[in-house]
């Protein structure tokens, strides 16, 4: 199927999309209204649902999955061949490429969601008022979730799964490089909930690249989309933030921070430093900037700097870390505050965790940041006062990962401080009610 046509499909028709002079596909808009209702018919099944119930469609999804493998390779197969034909670079074709590995890992991210406890009805505060009363803060499903993505066909299976586990539905816009990918992923996940006996349209997939679709659910689709999560580069999130009539689980670029403390043991910082850079380039939890405290520059600097070098890794650093190698390229303002997604890094010395803290809250995106130090004060001051959903001591920035804290997957990591902060798992995708129990108490 070419980039400029596919099949939209609903209950009872079926759309062959035909682009006009505006790009628009005739009838989308119908199209998108259809689904945006069908969701929210869903949702209302969903959130009534049994744990039980749910556990069984994620477990049938899981096998589905594993199940349509072949043809999800082979759908996958076709959109990176067409990336790499318009040029694509490595680091976008590590997120869109999948392999049998990475399709059992979506797979045991499903039966890890459907092992979680069920986060809806779950009673997180209770009490007792003077005049008898009861209240209860209890967890609830948040409604019809879209989630707005790029590149990576993986999500559709995560954002599939978390949503329903929390009583969610949810309409997936996948990115036009993974369109395949997803459609075929789609596919097995409802061949899941048709042999749970679930909604099959609690999990919606977008079927067209129209870019027209994503305004339409910037716009809540008639009121049926209760919030957006983007995921995916600064110019999707800026869109969405931008346009959204819905509230929206910010996703910002991944401008991750690794500091090197006067504290720090060169072995294990070496360590750290390699894996965080370049265990996965592309992914937002890469680091971008490294940062050595003046105090171990002359022990420390060279060293990490000609490793990453000699890694094929581009250092692009300020005076003192170009003086440690003829390789290494003078950092611009520009480079402080870029997400590289790439086999690149700033270097720059600081003058301890002070300069350092600075630095980071002033150019990173408040996403991941890391110390490296055996100095608890040092360390204790750096994950007080960086603000970022996510700060390590000793750890390398890629374990910015929902499925690295337990949740089985994520949808993405939020970088906003309200309602979620953080890889956005199964809790973060439910909101909370209050429950009332009287005796027939009145105000006075």
């Amino acid at each position: 199927m070419s980039p400029m046509s596919a099949t939209l499909t609903t209950p009872g028709s079926r759309v062959t999309e035909s682009r006009g002079p505006e790009g628009r596909t005739p009838d989308l808009t119908a199209v998108m209204a259809d689904i945006g209702r069908r969701a929210r018919a869903a949702a209302g099944a969903v959130a009534l649902a049994s744990a039980i119930d749910k556990s069984e469609a994620l477990i049938a999804m899981a096998e589905a999955l594993r199940a349509a493998a072949p043809e999800i390779l082979a759908a996958n197969a076709e959109d990176v061949s067409e990336a790499r034909s318009r040029g694509a670079t490595a680091a976008l074709i590590d997120r869109l490429k999948l392999d049998e590995k990475r399709v059992a890992a979506m797979a045991e991210g499903i039966e890890i969601v459907a092992a979680l406890a069920d986060p809806v009805g779950a009673v997180m505060e209770a009490w007792t008022r003077p005049n008898g009363m009861t209240i209860e803060r209890v967890r609830v499903p948040l409604g019809v979730i879209g989630v707005i993505y790029e590149s990576r066909p993986n999500v559709t299976a995560d954002a599939g799964a978390l949503c329903l586990k929390a009583g969610n539905a949810v309409i997936l816009r996948g990115g036009s490089d993974s369109f395949r990918s997803s459609r075929a992923i789609h596919a097995a996940l409802v061949e899941g909930l048709r042999a749970a006996d679930m909604p099959e349209d609690a999990i919606q997939l977008v079927p067209t690249r129209d870019r027209a679709a994503v305004g339409l659910m910037l716009g809540g689709l008639d009121g049926n989309i209760d919030v957006i999560v983007p995921r995916g580069g600064k110019d999707l999130v800026a869109r969405v933030q931008a346009e959204a009539r819905v509230p929206v689980f910010s996703h910002l670029d991944g401008n991750c921070h690794v500091y090197v403390d006067a504290g720090a043991d060169l072995a294990m910082a070496k360590t750290i430093l390699m894996n965080a850079k370049l265990r996965r380039t592309g992914v937002c939890g890469a680091a971008e900037t490294l940062l050595v405290d003046r105090a171990v520059a002359a022990t420390h600097l060279a060293p990490l700097v000609t490793m990453l070098l000699d890694a094929g890794c581009e250092v692009r650093g300020d005076a003192a870390a170009q003086a440690v190698d003829a390789r290494v390229k003078a950092a611009t303002e520009a480079d402080w505050a870029t997400e590289y997604l790439d086999a690149i890094i700033a270097a720059k010395v600081v003058d301890g965790v002070d300069e350092a803290i600075r630095h980071v809250n002033r150019y990173g995106s408040h996403h991941t940041d890391a110390i490296v130090t055996a100095d608890q004060a040092a360390a204790e001051r750096f994950l007080a006062e960086v603000d970022s959903a996510i700060v390590l001591h000793n750890a390398s920035t890629q374990f910015a990962d929902g499925g690295e804290f337990g949740f089985g997957a994520e949808i993405g990591i939020a970088t906003g401080r309200l309602h979620a902060r953080g890889p956005v798992g199964v809790e973060q995708l439910t909101t909370f009610k209050y429950r009332i129990r009287g005796s027939g108490q009145t105000r006075p």
